[in-house]
């Protein structure tokens, strides 16, 4: 029983607020890096497709990515980390959203976003997952994110295609 006990609290230490993090700092580049074949070797699983991209960049893909970057640490590692640009219609596409397994169910993903949406404020914000990363289009739908389409990665695996839209927006950029 206390073995149980300790297990539940190990899984649910709290974590710092989100933050900017600097790729051309080796230790946080390669912390990302963990962070990154962690989670996504999970949504390799969920979704029966190791071809994920992010899941085989070398140190220098991640670091010489455009992306901006959030991240979120706990006492022991960087357990989440959301990356995003800005397209040319000024729209904000989120790139990733990972999360360490350790952290799962750990509202990670959730301050991830909502530190996304306070520093970065769009019209309209996309994203794309693995259809069959069942929490993770759950995650965007509760968040307002509707599908828009899906788009065939390789045979029998596809991604789903979202979209929110504040009022001012006026079309999707995935159908325009």
């Amino acid at each position: 029983m206390t073995g149980q006990r300790h297990a539940a609290t190990e899984s649910h230490r709290p974590f710092a607020e989100p933050v900017r993090l600097d790729l051309s700092d080796p230790g946080t580049l390669r912390h990302l890096w963990d962070l990154q074949r962690a989670s996504y070797a999970v949504e390799a699983r969920l979704i029966g497709f190791d071809g994920i991209p992010p899941l085989h960049e070398s140190l220098e893909q991640v670091r010489a990515c455009d992306d901006s970057f959030l991240g979120v640490r706990d006492e022991l590692r960087l357990v989440g980390a959301v990356a995003w640009t800005r397209l040319s219609n000024g729209a904000l596409d989120i790139c990733r959203l990972v999360v360490h397994p350790v952290a799962h169910r750990r509202g990670v993903a959730t301050a991830l976003l909502d530190a996304l949406d306070s520093i970065e404020p769009a019209e309209l914000t996309v994203v794309s997952t693995g259809t069959a990363n069942l929490p993770a289009v759950a995650l965007y739908r509760q968040r307002g994110f509707i599908p828009v389409g899906e788009r065939q990665v390789a045979p029998g695996v596809t991604v789903t295609l979202l979209e929110r839209k504040n009022a001012s927006a006026s079309q999707s950029i995935h159908n325009s």
